[in-house]
């Protein structure tokens, strides 16, 4: 036996010695109500996605690096018991993988995959993606407009961000494509377009969640705050603004640069990883029209809007703004989703197109296609779980609030730094959002101005959407993987730095911000916005022109 194997086996029987000494002198079961682990609620509670955040990105492997982060945080809260860990990997209420796949909601979103997944299937079977792509050949012309089109798509489908992602990857991959955008790039604009867009629309999934994180019996109306949110939320505002002028002028930096380069020389992926295999394949089929992918998604469209509505009471008298607010989106989007199905096998029938035995063969087809996203979305939610079983929340929690008093003025920036440290860590926007809205209400509840509220609380929006916008264990970004058939560690570290970008500029307009609006009540948002337009423009043509004459260099 080698030296080199003769030294790990070593070390990784003294590893296993010690879990089981520790296994032998701590309990293996504990009542879950009186039980604390000895890094509850403090900095080490981060440590698990801490973890598999750096690992993904060291390795390129998600999946191994999830599962560690996972391990580590079972073995923290189990104080290194390796009974109480497996236990609480798979078992525990608050935080189990087996009670996270138990939960309604996070089903109702796996079946919404899977559901997503045939359609796309059926679409491609009856040839639906490649006569649009035929079409789109004639009328978007350039890498410039496939990618405004992608946007354009992207801003028009606000119900819901899982939606847009899947919807928006599935109808322009086949026009990227053929105009040489690479996957990375196509997954970057497809995730720009989701939650940022989400987060500023006042009839979408995320209104509601935001609507409701306001505290019950709070003077504040959580939707008509949401709305004045929204000229501050800067971080939403500088990615569209960024999308916009990184197309036109064919900026691109950083990992991306390569992928678009490689993009233009026939590499649509740059790395050897092909997560969805031959799921890009497209089906030639003569009877197939640009009709047999549009009407699917508009009809998708109109059902998940009415789904969300009838699961708010909109059909028991609530108003539609109100029955949106109250909304299950995860049941909606299962409801749309299955019905939309339904009417486009139908569809499919009549027009001669497709044969029963056809559809049927499209269901394992579209579930194979989703086994990727739905494996990181299950071990995503449970390291998730593990964080909050450490008491993350309340380190954060305790963090803001003890220091918010004394620093008003640049509270808002705090809070996005914060904001965009939690979602990042946990990979969850709408978590942040329930743990921070409550403080920032709490500090700014009573103050003789609401300024301060709305921009605080439109920082923490803003934060909690760049952190989730960055995290690799972050549902959408998932999502946009999923919809763009990019390799997820890809899509990761080419979106980091242009999300970066936009969070610094961010950062700036909530320090401006804040310091206008502890004294002055109105219209901040026309000064602040202007100026970090301006600087990001400044910075974007710079970073463009140092790129442009390095490669000339070259």
């Amino acid at each position: 036996m080698k030296k080199k194997n003769i030294i790990f086996l070593v070390c990784a029987l003294a590893i296993i010695g010690t879990f089981v000494a520790i296994t032998l002198n701590t309990p293996g079961s504990v009542d879950p109500e009186t039980y604390s682990p000895k890094v509850y609620a403090t900095l080490g509670a981060l440590l698990p996605p801490v973890i598999a955040i750096v690992l993904a990105l060291i390795t390129k492997e998600v999946y191994s690096s999830l599962f560690i982060g996972i391990v580590a945080g079972a073995l923290l809260y189990s104080n290194g018991n390796l009974e109480l860990m497996l236990n609480t990997m798979l078992y525990n209420e608050n935080g189990g993988m087996i009670y996270k796949l138990a939960d309604s909601w996070n089903v109702g979103i796996l079946v919404f995959l899977v559901i997503l997944g045939i359609m796309v299937a059926l679409m491609n079977k009856v040839g639906g993606s490649a006569a649009f792509g035929q079409w789109a050949a004639t009328h978007i012309k350039s890498r410039v407009g496939a990618q405004l089109a992608t946007m354009a798509l992207g801003v028009l489908i606000f119900v819901d961000d899982y939606f847009n992602c899947l919807t928006v990857g599935s109808v322009m991959r086949p026009v990227t494509d053929r105009h040489n955008v690479s996957r990375a790039k196509l997954a970057y604009l497809i995730d720009a377009t989701a939650a940022p867009v989400c987060i500023i629309a006042p009839v979408s999934s995320w209104a509601a969640a935001v609507t409701s994180s306001v505290p019950e019996g709070s003077d504040i109306n959580g939707f008509s705050m949401f709305l004045q949110t929204i000229p501050y939320n800067f971080y939403a505002l500088t990615t569209l603004l960024m999308i916009i002028i990184i197309t036109l002028a064919k900026i691109d930096f950083g990992p991306m640069k390569t992928h678009e380069k490689n993009a233009l020389n026939g590499d649509l992926f740059t790395t050897a990883a092909r997560p969805y295999g031959d799921a890009d394949d497209e089906m030639e089929t003569p009877h197939g029209k640009v009709i047999d992918l549009v009407l699917p998604v508009i009809v998708l469209i109109i059902c998940c809007i009415i789904g969300m509505v009838y699961t708010g009471g909109f059909f028991e008298g609530e108003t539609f703004i109100t029955a949106f607010s109250n909304a299950d989106a995860s049941m909606g989007l299962v409801l749309g989703s299955m019905v939309t199905l339904i009417i486009t096998f139908c569809f499919y029938m009549s027009r001669g197109v497709m044969t029963f035995k056809s559809f049927t063969e499209c269901i394992p087809e579209g579930f194979k296609a989703m086994v990727a996203p739905i494996l990181i979305l299950t071990m995503a939610w449970t390291l998730s779980g593990m964080t909050g079983l450490l008491g993350a929340d309340i380190y954060v929690h305790d963090l803001v609030s003890g220091s918010a008093g004394a620093l008003k003025m640049f509270l808002p920036c705090i809070v996005f730094i914060v904001a965009l440290f939690l979602a990042f860590s946990t990979g969850t926007s709408w978590g942040t959002f329930a743990i921070l809205i409550p403080i920032v209400c709490n500090v700014f509840g009573n103050a003789d101005t609401t300024e301060m509220l709305v921009i605080s609380i439109a920082a923490c929006l803003s934060g909690a959407v760049c952190g989730d916008h960055c995290s690799p264990i972050s549902d959408t970004t998932i999502m946009a993987s999923a919809g763009a058939h990019s390799d997820h560690v890809n899509h990761v570290s080419t979106q980091l730095p242009y999300a970066l970008t936009a969070a610094v500029f961010s950062f700036i307009g909530y320090i401006i911000a804040g310091v206008l609006g502890y004294k002055y009540e109105s219209n901040i948002a026309l000064v602040a916005l202007p100026i970090i337009f301006v600087l990001m423009l400044i910075t974007l043509f710079a970073i463009g022109n140092k790129s442009k004459e390095k490669t000339i260099q070259e």
